[in-house]
């Protein structure tokens, strides 16, 4: 998880203090078999609560162990 909010001063939805715009990589074998869109799907799902209030926006890279983790 990388808190990508500096890079956003300014724009809309970024808070002073940042925690607003956030970056993630998740490795979990329960993506095997999914669309990119359906992981995309299940990891905002789980953070609805999150995504509903502080966190403006989320960068999502959502991957097994057997892909190229080089791409991260």
């Amino acid at each position: 998880v990388e808190d990508q909010s500096h890079l956003h001063a300014g724009h809309a939805g970024a808070r002073e203090g940042g925690e607003s715009h956030f970056a993630v990589v998740i490795v979990a074998e329960i993506f095997q078999d999914m669309s990119r869109l359906a992981r995309q799907r299940l990891v905002n799902e789980a953070l609805a609560q999150e995504l509903a209030g502080p966190i403006h926006a989320l960068s999502i890279r959502a991957m097994t162990d057997d892909e190229d983790k080089r791409e991260i």
